[in-house]
């Protein structure tokens, strides 16, 4: 005797060895893979139609769920004082400024990317401020003294790589 099945995947009809029960093979028509039952009564299996409104159902929750998934990584948080921050951001100093993108460079060449992270919060309400300075980094003949055990391609890499969290 045979088994007798349908394929999951394209509905044909297909008649196994005995031996092939409880296997998995390919459907000779479709060629994906399927599971054949392990039934040595010889009856052909029924199976029952997918529930098409299943699948509708199963695609809005997916649709929803991955909308809302976009609108929580979107938001942003806005802080409370930003008048007093729009203030602050205007009043730094070049030479501070400066300090803190040498820091922060550093930082990250030493591996120190938890506190760079804080420190790139630092400069990033002085944007194009902040980028001029870095271009005037990146264009200088001698680095900093502070930065001046890196190497220039390493350097300009962060350079790059801090201008691009800037703008």
């Amino acid at each position: 005797m045979s088994i007798i099945f349908h394929c999951e995947h394209c509905g044909k009809k297909i008649e196994a060895a005995d031996n092939a029960g409880g296997k998995w093979g390919k459907c000779p028509a479709c060629h994906n893979k399927l599971y054949v039952p392990g039934s040595n009564s010889g009856e052909e299996l029924k199976l029952a139609p997918i529930d098409e409104n299943d699948q509708v159902k199963q695609k809005q929750l997916m649709a929803e769920t991955y909308k809302i998934t976009q609108e929580i990584l979107s938001e942003r948080e806005i802080p409370n004082d930003s008048a007093e921050t729009t203030a602050a951001a205007s009043e730094i100093s070049d030479k501070q400024l400066t300090n803190n993108i040498i820091t922060c460079l550093r930082q990250m060449a030493d591996g120190e990317l938890n506190e760079a992270q804080k420190t790139t919060e630092l400069i990033t309400p002085y944007g194009a401020q902040a980028v001029n300075i870095l271009d005037r980094i990146a264009l200088s003949e001698m680095p900093e003294p502070e930065l001046a055990d890196i190497p220039g391609q390493v350097l300009s890499g962060l350079i790059r790589k801090m201008r691009d969290r800037i703008s």
